[in-house]
């Protein structure tokens, strides 16, 4: 009954996927853009920024990166200047957010020694009078005033060219002692990067365009920039850090989503006008204290996530991390330590959403990624290690109290070739990729869409043997080399470095993998079904037990005229044995609801010893969104508000709509036809927010009900049970129809 709409939902991805492969090409932009290639462009070829080398006999991990004899400041001493890339999106043509910050901008206090840089764009209408929607603009904002000193033709940010030629105008207009870079803007995250121009669909600036620009400019420039800094959500990751570490000191960005107020600009701009010898650091501790501030001012706080990034340690941590991950691969190669592992890093803390209503990011939280497999692995304490050397200050709310300060790309699904052939590109590990790329691989295999796997295994044979049936030297090269290399070319019309478009066909086989709901590799050694105390339970034998990477339900109301089945959310308060393969129904009968008595359909986004965070798919006011709730050990619910999850691009929301009197709320449903079980939608009523917006747990209503045992396995297939009907009665006893 899943089958369907789990496999629309990768279908979709995969489309989505391949839209995203393309708006991070480095397409050119058209010629009357007005952007003119400076005089003599060095115009060597076959270059490469950064190069991360490993050798597969000894696992050791080198890194290349472009230096200078030495660095010498720009500016003059105890000056800062501050480029801000803003491109301003939806959420400054819905929200005005890109005026409210140069309004914060020009209310820093006034200094001689500190100035913001901004380029303007991206947006299809803007709140500041000053600002024109249908041209790039560059504006310097200096002791509460706010000059534009160059204009060009409307172009494309999400292009390198546009950001290249950015701050090689800023570093050869604007130099300073100190120089910071902030991309401001929607982010997605290592694979869809950041700044999704709003004028030219949605294209964004992968990490590899960054990079791009960053190299574009490196030998005009004879120092690093102090910091680069994201105002964007969910680019706090390594793979983030490992290609500005060729550029910049230090790197601020957030693992999680960022509130819709971001950064407060008035805050970095008072403190260096106090403060202008301060260096990346100091600032960065300044944005994210400010920055937490301003959460919790507006209630938004719970989500926060930001941290300081010292880039000088990201080497250290490359060379930490590929040995645990090395570690990491060969013990993956015995079937119930991979399980094992698989199953840590899937419950493990994670960023972004991560389910089918709001999107899947894929960022997971490194240490906790490292932790997760610490049990099977060796070297995971050196690589946490590292991983605190690097972050040098951080700030979270209560929801990401744990949180490390570094993400790690990691599928929690599979999505189709294009984000894989993404991933291979800016991978900071042959091991870790092998890793993934044998687990996917293993999908591919298990449900039967591999060519040549019926004839390999056999129908519901295991492909696990004794001597493995991986093969990782695609990796590497015929001496057992891999390395990070890849080409630019230098596009001499527009003084920019672009990465050579390279098609790689080894990650095809993802695009074949059909999800089917019925995994071969769950077996049984007692189907689900009834046991003698009534209890609806099963138990795996051992080639299940290995294979399993997660056990929860599905809970179904019966509509009343008896023709569809409205599933209500998952639940898991499943009893797990672990040890035996034995898994049970706990279901108590409570749910939230809203205070009329309609159900929530509920789906878990991420839980702790003390809470549990769920979104639940509605329409506000007539727009479709997500009620994320929070619900604490003693029942008390807390409603943080809706949120849009990832759009059709990749780039996640940063508002966050609080409810309030009057809103109106319809919850929304999947459902399953009784007769036929295709699966629909379904709406429930509207209902009207009265006062203070709350949400109710208590028990279902008297009535009858379906329960499904949902089996993931590990290679990204799952199993579903057949419904089994229980009923509710007045005093919230639950019981199963013999």
């Amino acid at each position: 009954m899943k089958k369907l709409r789990k496999f629309l939902t990768v279908f979709m991805v995969m489309l989505l996927l391949s839209t995203m492969l393309s708006a991070c090409s480095e397409s050119g932009y058209e010629e009357e853009s007005g952007y003119a290639a400076p005089e003599n462009p060095d115009t060597s070829s076959g270059v490469s920024s950064t190069v991360l080398s490993v050798d597969k006999e000894t696992g050791e991990l080198t890194v290349q990166r472009p230096s200078r004899d030495a660095e010498v400041p720009m500016g003059e001493a105890g000056t800062w200047t501050i480029f801000v890339y803003l491109c301003g999106s939806d959420l400054e043509s819905g929200d005005g957010m890109g005026t409210d910050d140069i309004n914060e901008m020009m209310s820093a206090t006034g200094s001689d020694n500190v100035r913001f840089v901004v380029e303007t764009g991206g947006a299809q209408k803007w709140y500041n009078d000053d600002v024109n929607e249908n041209s790039l603009q560059r504006f310097v904002i200096q002791n509460e005033q706010m000059a534009l000193v160059d204009e060009k033709d409307a172009a494309n940010m999400g292009d390198t060219a546009i950001i290249t030629d950015f701050l090689r105008w800023g570093v050869q207009n604007y130099p300073a002692e100190h120089m910071g870079v902030v991309f401001w803007n929607h982010g997605g995250g290592s694979i869809t990067g950041v700044c999704f121009d709003e004028n030219n669909n949605s294209d964004s600036l992968s990490l590899l365009e960054i990079d791009s620009a960053l190299y574009s400019i490196y030998d005009e420039m004879t120092d690093r920039f102090e910091f680069v800094g994201f105002d964007a959500c969910l680019m706090g990751t390594v793979e983030t850090a490992n290609m500005l570490a060729s550029y910049a000191r230090y790197m601020i960005g957030s693992e999680e989503t960022e509130p819709g107020s971001g950064w407060d600009y008035t805050a970095i701009g008072n403190f260096l006008a106090e403060n202008n010898n301060a260096n990346g650091a100091e600032v960065g501790k300044v944005i994210c204290d400010s920055f937490l501030e301003a959460c919790e001012a507006a209630n938004d706080s719970d989500l926060t996530t930001l941290s300081v990034i010292d880039l000088g340690q990201i080497d250290n941590l490359l060379k930490a991390f590929n040995s645990f991950a090395k570690s990491m691969y060969e013990s993956g190669a015995d079937a119930n330590t991979l399980s094992e592992m698989i199953r840590g890093i899937e419950s493990a803390e994670n960023f972004g959403g991560n389910n089918r209503s709001e999107g899947f990011t894929n960022m997971v939280d490194l240490a906790a990624l490292i932790e997760a497999c610490s049990g099977y692995t060796s070297n995971g304490s050196e690589a946490v290690k590292a991983i605190n050397d690097a972050v040098l200050y951080k700030v979270s709310g209560a929801t990401h109290k744990d949180a490390a300060g570094l993400a790690v790309y990691y599928p929690l699904g599979v999505e189709g070739s294009n984000e894989l052939s993404i991933f291979e590109a800016i991978c900071i590990s042959p091991f870790y990729m092998s890793f993934i790329d044998r687990q996917n691989l293993g999908s591919a295999y298990a449900t039967g869409s591999y060519e040549g796997a019926e004839e390999e295994q056999g129908d519901g044979e295991y492909f696990y043997d004794e001597e493995g049936w991986y093969d990782d030297s695609w990796c590497y090269d015929d001496e057992g080399n891999w390395d990070s290399y890849c080409e630019y070319e230098y596009d001499e019309e527009y003084s920019c470095y672009r990465r050579k478009t390279k098609k790689d066909n080894h990650w095809d086989y993802a695009d074949k993998v059909e999800i089917t709901g019925e995994s071969r590799l769950i077996t049984f050694k007692r189907e689900p079904g009834l046991d003698e105390n009534g209890i609806y339970s099963f138990e795996l034998d051992e080639k299940g037990l290995e294979n399993t990477a997660a056990v929860y339900a599905y809970i179904y109301q019966i509509s009343e005229d008896g023709k569809d089945y409205i599933e209500i959310g998952e639940t898991f308060d499943v009893e797990c044995d672990w040890d035996n393969g034995v898994f049970g129904d706990l279901f108590d009968g409570y749910w939230l609801s809203l205070p009329d008595g309609q159900i929530l359909a509920t789906y878990i986004v991420d839980y702790s010893e003390d809470w549990v965070i769920y979104t639940s798919p509605i329409l506000l006011n007539g727009k479709e969104t997500n009620l994320r709730i929070k619900q604490d050990n003693d029942g008390n619910v807390t409603i943080e508000g809706a949120w849009d999850g990832l759009d059709e691009n990749g780039a996640a929301s940063r508002k966050i709509t609080k409810l309030k009197d009057g809103d109106v709320i319809v919850p929304c449903y999947f459902s399953v036809d009784a007769d036929t079980l295709e699966e629909g939608e379904w709406q429930g009523s509207e209902y009207k927010v009265k006062g203070t917006p709350e949400i109710l747990y208590g028990l279902l209503d008297e009535a009858d009900y379906l329960y499904s045992f949902c089996i993931d396995d590990v290679y990204y297939d799952y199993y579903e049970s057949d419904y089994e009907c229980f009923h509710v009665d007045a005093n919230g006893e639950t019981s199963y129809y013999q």
